[in-house]
């Protein structure tokens, strides 16, 4: 029996949707072939007949099928009935479901989150900070991250009969509840802590989690189909689940909790379509917006779908915050889908995976409990989720697309692509190599042996940056010298002049600038790029980027910006701390804002970058920048621990570990590394340490400090470590600590003073968010990946 409505019905129907969309007269996903986006029709067809199954052997009456990648919908498909009782109607495309448990991600945690960003919930803060009357029976420290976790101590659910008085009563039930084990130390599945957030949202925003989500999440993106309490229009169309009350359940809630709640809980009660939740799915997938919409900040998104390691019976499992990673609630996740992926599934029937790294999401949809309560859906949807995985086959994507996919092809730097085009923006002209040891190809080949010897490149000149051609020098002035492998005559970008004199320029046609950067505003080679496009255009030069990754990574900014008029060598624009560009897009900015309109300028993009790859990820040779930048852990401290290496502070050098270690002869280790635990820094561990430099500040002394170790990369934020390690230092230590001497690097006069009033880390952290706004806004018209 044939239990699908036809394929090329849906790309029509959608179609004409998705025209809507571009019109702005809607918001759904436009709807392209699965070829188009990479994955076999063929393998995909195969669903039919695992659906087909589950509906003979009574596993659902019918079910909707989505399958999402790159942003466009490859598979929709309705199967069977969303009715069987008391009368037959067929399954469509468009029929509403009762979500159940996913409201507990969809709706409610990421209404937490929108709180988060909003200053008025903070995730390690105990639930009593908000509500004071919950701090009883053993619940007095729980947080909200172990409500969002399963991890609060709570009992699966409580008696229906603590509901049976409203929802002011069912919550000061709630507070009153004792814990059934330590919070904190075990994972049990509960709709307790959920239904406990909807009261901790309605405190902290003045309305419940239906009027909040719906305000704040699925008005903004459109999802109309979407909420609490559906109307009557939708309830005409949602599946019927069971009995109650003598009625057929359509359109009002099946769980019982939410029912004697009025409809409106956090852990039940949504109501959707697929085509709804689709866009949800893209806007996580997005990192937080959709249609011109931001909903969640993209660092907050990684917050929220980060794993989270939780105690599960006699294992070690994995969940995110509202969500399921890798879990033993995971039987209906694909079992190939990525590590990155987090979804949820419901008590109903319904299913929603979101996979970041595959691009992709799942959503099946069933009505599994009608007519009497005993379909089971969970390992069906699993295998299904499992061939839409397997379905993908990125060769069928069109050349341009397949490029792009850094997962399937090594990164290649800018060097490598001007190879490739064998020097075709380079011929016939003279070349001045602004480089260093870094200035290497894929193969390890160095750039300066790649010009020299090649027949369509002229290479005349070479030109330094701070600490030398080889990147060994530690020293303020570097002097000119001649390139031993080469002949060619090194000019000296760190001595005398920053920046090439008109008389070294005279035998040039082209800059070409090929070093790898640090991705922090305050590591001088992007001010001596800047300064040489200034003397190029100057002189007459054209000027070429070959473009490198961002080591640490292209998403991320943070800091403060420079302040106004002090720019200087370690703060030669106006951009935070963090800047989350490569160099080249830098260098477009530097034209744009700084003047140089006619400056003739070419980035020679790298290949297969995407920018949250951090260098780890690129498969390039890492190559020590300076001499005190020996791995990406430390390059990825570097933009907080390095804002404060002129003051009193050893911050490593002279040690094996420079940037890992900091410290001062006037430091307690034991009492620093005690308060920096205990501030509630995500991803990242302190250890006591007495360490003594053989070179550099504190030479041959004894310093106490501390050993920073990052154990979550993904929740690290090197910014926020750096002004609390500023912040506890200030505390302990005010007078020892010379805090003035910062503002060579810091260059921000209000940073500094709020440091020295004792403001709060996360105050401080919170008033960069102005300006990070204004520079991502400028940032974006200059971005290449």
């Amino acid at each position: 029996m044939q239990v699908r409505a036809s394929h090329q019905s849906a790309i029509l129907l959608f179609s004409f949707v998705a025209f809507l969309s571009d019109a702005g007269l809607a918001g759904r996903l436009p709807v392209s072939s699965p070829e188009s986006v990479g994955m076999r029709s063929e393998r995909l067809n195969l669903i039919d007949e695992i659906v087909q199954e589950g509906i003979e052997q009574s596993k659902m009456p019918g079910c909707v099928v989505m399958i999402g990648r790159k942003g466009h919908v490859a598979f929709h498909e309705a199967y069977g009935h969303r009715q069987l009782e008391p009368t037959k109607v067929e399954m469509t495309r468009d029929t509403v479901f009762d979500m159940a448990s996913i409201t507990k991600p969809v709706a409610t945690a990421t209404s937490v989150m929108v709180l988060v960003e909003q200053g008025k919930i903070r995730l390690r803060d105990s639930v009593t900070t908000y509500i004071p009357e919950f701090g009883n029976s053993g619940k007095e420290y729980v947080t909200v991250t172990q409500l969002l976790t399963h991890q609060a101590g709570f009992v699966p659910d409580n008696a229906l009969a603590d509901y049976a008085d409203g929802r002011r009563k069912a919550f000061e039930n709630i507070y009153a509840l004792k814990t059934m084990y330590d919070p904190g130390t075990r994972f049990v599945y509960s709709d307790v802590g959920f239904i406990l957030l909807d009261d901790l949202i309605e405190k902290q925003s003045g309305t419940n989690v239906a009027a909040f989500s719906k305000k704040h999440i699925f008005e903004p993106l459109g999802m109309d189909e979407t909420g609490y309490l559906p109307n009557d229009e939708l309830k005409a169309r949602t599946a019927t689940t069971e009995q109650r009350e003598s009625r057929w359940m359509q359109g009002e809630v099946h769980d019982p909790r939410a029912y004697a709640m009025d409809g409106v809980a956090g852990h039940a009660g949504l109501f959707s379509t697929a085509e709804d939740l689709a866009v949800y799915a893209q806007m996580m997938l997005n990192g937080g917006h959709y249609g011109g919409k931001r909903i969640l900040a993209e660092q907050t998104v990684r917050l929220m779908t980060a794993p989270y390691e939780i105690v599960e019976g006699e294992k070690v499992s994995v969940r995110g915050l509202g969500w399921d990673k890798l879990s033993g609630y995971s039987s209906n996740r694909g079992e190939n889908m990525s590590s990155d992926a987090f979804g949820h599934g419901g008590f109903t029937g319904t299913v929603l995976w979101i996979d970041p790294k595959n691009e992709m999401f799942f959503i099946f949809l069933s009505n599994r409990v009608h007519p009497n309560g005993k379909g089971i859906v969970n390992r069906l949807a699993g295998r299904i989720a499992t061939v839409a995985v397997g379905a993908i086959d990125d060769d069928l994507l069109p050349a341009s697309d397949n490029a792009t996919l850094a997962s399937s092809s090594p990164v290649q730097p800018g060097i490598d692509r001007l190879i490739d085009e064998e020097f075709r923006s380079l011929r016939g002209k003279r070349l001045g190599l602004i480089t260093n040891q870094t200035g290497i190809c894929s193969n390890g080949e160095s750039t300066i042996s790649v010009l020299h010897k090649s027949p369509n490149a002229n290479l005349v000149a070479l030109f330094s940056p701070e600490h030398g051609l080889e990147g060994k020098l530690d020293q303020s002035i570097i002097g000119d010298t001649v390139d031993g492998q080469s002949g060619v005559k090194v000019f000296s970008l760190y001595g005398n002049s920053r920046q090439p004199t008109p008389e070294q320029l005279d035998e040039v046609d082209t800059l070409v600038f090929d070093i790898q950067d640090i991705g922090c505003r305050f590591y001088t080679y992007i001010s001596t790029m800047g300064l040489a496009m200034e003397a190029a255009e100057k002189a007459g030069k054209s000027f070429v980027v070959l473009d490198r990754p961002n080591p640490i990574g292209g998403i991320e900014v943070g800091g403060p910006l420079v302040d106004a008029g002090s720019e200087s060598f370690v703060a030669f624009h106006s951009m935070p701390v963090r800047h989350g560009m490569t160099v080249g897009e830098i260098a477009q900015m530097f034209k744009a804002e700084r003047g140089l309109s006619d400056l003739d300028l070419k980035i020679v993009r790298c290949h297969n970058w995407q920018r949250d790859q951090l260098f780890d990820e690129t498969d390039l040779q890492w190559i020590n920048p300076s001499p005190n930048m020996r791995n990406l852990n430390q390059a990825v401290l570097y933009p907080g621990i390095g804002l404060w290496e002129t003051t009193n502070l050893s911050v490593g050098r002279g040690t094996d570990t420079p940037f890992e270690v900091v410290g001062a002869p006037w430091i307690d280790c034991r009492k620093l590394a005690s308060h920096l635990n205990a501030s509630g820094l995500q991803g990242v561990q302190f250890t006591a340490r007495t360490f003594t430099p053989t070179s550099s500040k504190f030479a041959s002394e004894s310093c106490g400090g501390v050993q920073i170790s990052i154990t979550n990369r993904k929740l690290f934020n090197p910014i926020t470590c750096g002004i609390t390690f500023a912040c506890t230092l200030r505390k302990l230590y005010p007078t020892d600590w010379q805090i003035d001497k910062a503002n060579r690097i810091v260059v921000n006069e209000s940073l500094l003073a709020a440091i020295k009033r004792g403001d709060s880390a996360e105050s401080i952290v919170r008033s960069f968010q102005p300006g990070l706004h204004e520079f991502a806004q400028r940032r974006a018209a200059y971005l290449q990946y």
